[in-house]
């Protein structure tokens, strides 16, 4: 059965990073432990209420997509046991689904989304200005219309808390130099371009994703974090897909629904999320992990 856990406590390792879903801490100087807690957070706020087996379901579909998509882009993970590295005492149950060592790697600090659709922030901006990101496209797309081709539409990596920002391609080279820029961007589209035609083929449409990436110490770039996953995409069924409105999607958008409906200012704290909202969100993440992965937590 899955497990719950809202944050993580594991005495005798140093805590280096608390973020939205995420805690990481050093195990060495070349090597991290990152735990999946189930936080929900919406609208770059953390919520109180948690989401039961989220981070073994995040957890688990980023260790699908690491895999699957080795041949692209190396990534963070390293095959180490994690009874070698947990603190004694530590519930290994706890911990088995939700947690991976990794390789310690310098971040490239840039959110690097791609999007084959035109929803979310990109449609907003789209209707402002006719552009993604400082990138014109075609005038009259609808709302949730396929792109003619996928675009890397970057934005600012923001604390926990504040929004992020989209920003232009430039704006990134400015930031990290072109060489790096360039391969952040054509590792972001090539991982997209290949896992949306291996969704596409299970029924799934991957709107568009949120990738992290950092270097070692030799300057080789890996992608890391999490992959793919109901928090960092949006992933619609193709059966119920539609242009012209905001379709049905497999991640956390009955909770943004839910709260859209709330006098709430989107700053924190957070409101509470009735139980209902809460399961109907587990079990589309649920169902994202076994149409994608074939994997099954229950």
């Amino acid at each position: 059965m899955p497990t719950t856990l809202l944050q993580s406590n594991l005495p005798g390792l140093e805590l280096i990073h608390r973020g939205k879903v995420r805690d990481v801490y050093a195990l060495s100087d070349d090597r991290l432990l990152i735990v999946a807690s189930d936080r929900l957070s919406a609208f770059d706020v953390v919520l109180p209420d948690p989401i039961p087996g989220k981070g073994e379901m995040l957890t688990q579909i980023s260790n699908f997509w690491f895999d699957k998509t080795a041949h692209i882009i190396p990534n963070h993970l390293l095959e180490v046991p994690l009874g070698e590295v947990l603190p004694d005492g530590t519930d290994l149950s706890l911990y088995a689904g939700r947690a991976v060592v990794t390789r310690r790697l310098k971040p490239v600090p840039v959110e690097a989304i791609a999007r084959g659709y035109l929803i979310g922030s990109g449609w907003k901006d789209y209707q402002a200005t006719g552009k993604v990101c400082g990138i014109a496209l075609p005038p009259g797309l609808k709302q949730a219309q396929q792109l003619p081709e996928p675009i890397f539409t970057p934005s600012t990596k923001a604390a926990v808390g504040d929004h992020d920002e989209n920003v232009s391609f430039d704006a990134v080279v400015d930031t990290v130099g072109r060489e790096l820029a360039e391969k952040v961007r054509d590792a972001t589209l090539a991982i997209y371009r290949w896992a949306a035609a291996y969704a596409a083929e299970r029924g799934i449409i991957i709107a568009d994703t949120k990738f992290e990436f950092g270097t070692d110490a030799d300057g080789t770039l890996y992608v890391m974090d999490e992959m793919l996953t109901p928090d960092s995409s949006r992933f619609w069924p193709a059966e119920e897909y539609a242009t012209g409105i905001s379709p049905p999607s497999y991640d956390k958008q009955f909770v943004r629904d839910y709260l859209e409906t709330l006098d709430w200012n989107k700053t924190a704290p957070g409101p509470h999320v009735p139980g209902p909202i809460i399961e109907r969100t587990r079990a589309k993440y649920a169902e994202a992990l076994e149409r994608l992965a074939g994997i099954r937590l229950d």
